[in-house]
C-alpha cells in the first residue's frame, strides 16, 4: 500500500489499532535502559508514544501524514514528546549509528524494498544497540489469521536475518499471537527477530 492508501485507511476519527503498545515490543525492551530510539513505520504512533513514556528519546517515521497527525494527538494526550518524521521508508536515511534501539513492527514491503529498509534501519544502530523486527510470518497466509494476503509482502525470520548481515542475531523465531474475533479466538503467526550491533 502506498501513502495515499494508508491515509484513506487512517482517515476515521478512531484509531485503526489500539493506543496500547505492542506486547512483544514491551517484552523485548523490558531489560533495556532508555536511550535514543527509532520507530520505522510508526503508523498512528502507539509504540513510539509508549517508548517515550518510558524515558526513551524517540524519532518516529512514517509516510502517512494522516497517521502522523493521529500520532501527534496521541503524544499530546499522554504528555510525551516524539520527533515525528514524514518520509517514505524506501528513501529514508537515518543518522548512522545514532540509536540505541531501532524497531520495525508490521512493516510489510516487497522483498527488494524490505531489504533496503532493513539495511538502512540497521545502519542507524549504535554498537551494542538492539534492533527488533516483528511482522506477519510467511506461513500466516495459509496457517494463521489476518495480515497481508499477498505472499510477497510476508517474511520469515530467516528472511530478516539475511537482511541484517552486520548484526548479531539474538533470536529469530516464529511466534503465535492470539487474536479475538467475532467468531472466537484465532491464532496469527508472526516473525520476530531481535539483533544487536556488536560493540567495537
Amino acid at each position: 500500500m502506498e501513502a495515499d492508501e494508508w491515509n484513506r485507511r487512517y482517515e476515521g476519527a478512531e484509531l485503526v489499532w489500539t493506543d496500547q503498545a505492542n506486547r512483544v515490543l514491551m517484552t523485548e525492551t523490558e531489560t533495556l535502559g532508555p536511550g535514543r530510539a527509532l520507530d520505522v513505520g510508526c503508523g498512528e504512533g502507539r509504540n513510539a508514544v509508549w517508548l517515550a513514556s518510558k524515558g526513551w528519546t524517540v524519532t518516529a517515521v512514517d509516510f502517512s501524514d494522516v497517521g502522523l497527525a493521529k500520532a501527534r494527538r496521541l503524544a499530546e494526550a499522554q504528555a510525551v514528546e516524539v520527533e515525528w518524521v514524514l518520509a517514505d521508508l524506501r528513501a529514508y536515511q537515518p543518522a548512522l549509528q545514532a540509536y540505541d534501539l531501532v524497531v520495525l513492527l508490521y512493516v510489510h514491503l516487497p522483498p527488494e524494498d524490505r531489504a533496503v529498509v532493513h539495511a538502512a534501519a540497521a545502519s542507524a544502530l549504535r554498537p551494542g544497540g538492539t534492533m527488533v523486527v516483528l511482522g506477519h510470518e510467511s506461513s500466516n497466509l495459509t496457517h494463521g489469521y489476518g495480515g497481508p494476503q499477498d505472499p510477497s509482502l510476508l517474511f520469515s525470520p530467516d528472511d530478516v536475518v539475511d537482511d541484517l548481515p552486520d548484526l548479531s542475531i539474538v533470536k529469530a523465531d516464529r511466534v503465535e499471537r492470539r487474536v479475538s474475533t467475532e467468531s472466537g479466538e484465532r491464532v496469527a503467526l508472526d516473525a520476530l527477530v531481535r539483533a544487536v550491533r556488536p560493540s567495537r
